[in-house]
């Protein structure tokens, strides 16, 4: 049985605890010292704290992100058709009881997918925080960027576009799988360079869509911007995709480096038998 507080060790003691979450851990071998502090300032736990859990409330987030934009592709496309009904050929569908009802339903998307992406963003940035903290355990001496950034480099315009990706690029670093030896095998970095970059192409293309929305007034202009929010969509949909792809890449690699311990410099101990069940 896995601990119940980290989801990582075997649990040992009557309560469900591992030999490190109820403090009866050993002391660490001769020679070997503790990670000393990162960029930032910030005191380094002894252990990393297990990241499953929020790994996995991400991933069904960003299922539903992926649903919202299906949605709002289906019903953007229908109201789309309607306009070009009109442009084409003078159809007015789009001011009866059809249109009205379109435009309700891409309003219901609208909102969908702005409750997706919020509670999405908020649960990724605590995952995305969490598995900072745990490289600053891991190999504190690859960090380019302290914790506080794993938060505040979100909401930083302009620089958003980079800080964020100089925190995961450490994390992703100081995660890297151990050999058995307790060595760093080299990890490509595919996973994460791919996210990034459909993030950063998916942001820019919905802020371009979204302005040629709210300013198309003629229908040929309104099918255009129509058309750019379904393109749009489609890529936030690949993001997110590859964004389930980082999170269990990077979730991964933590559990398994925590497996060989947590001391960059040190000999990993033998993992525990029955860890993986």
């Amino acid at each position: 049985m896995l601990c119940t507080r980290c989801r990582i060790r075997t649990a040992v003691t009557d309560d469900g605890l591992c030999t490190f979450c109820s403090g009866t851990r050993p002391p660490l071998p001769d020679g070997v010292m503790a990670p000393a502090p990162g960029p930032g300032g910030w005191d380094v736990a002894t252990w990393p704290r297990s990241p499953v859990g929020l790994a996995r409330a991400v991933t069904a987030l960003l299922g539903l992100v992926m649903a919202a934009d299906l949605f709002a592709i289906g019903t953007g496309l229908h109201l789309r058709g309607l306009w070009q009904g009109l442009a084409t050929d003078g159809a007015l569908n789009i001011y009866t009881g059809d249109g009205r009802t379109a435009e309700a339903l891409y309003g219901i998307a609208a909102v969908s997918q702005g409750v997706a992406l919020l509670a999405t963003g908020v649960v990724f940035i605590i995952w995305f925080h969490r598995t900072r903290r745990n490289a600053e355990v891991f190999d504190p001496s690859v960090q380019r960027m302290g914790p506080g950034w794993a938060v505040g480099g979100w909401f930083v315009p302009i620089a958003n576009f980079w800080f964020p990706y100089r925190v995961a690029s450490g994390v992703w670093e100081a995660s890297a799988q151990t050999r058995p030896d307790g060595g760093r095998r080299t990890v490509p970095r595919t996973p994460l360079n791919l996210w990034w970059g459909a993030w950063v192409v998916s942001l820019l293309c919905t802020q371009v869509a979204e302005r040629l929305w709210e300013r198309a007034e003629e229908a040929e202009a309104i099918v255009r911007a129509g058309g750019l929010l379904a393109a749009s969509n489609a890529v936030d949909i690949v993001a997110a995709v590859l964004a389930v792809l980082y999170v269990r890449a990077v979730t991964g690699m933590q559990v398994e480096r925590a497996l060989h311990g947590g001391a960059p410099d040190g000999p990993a101990p033998a993992p525990v038998p029955g860890a993986h069940r």
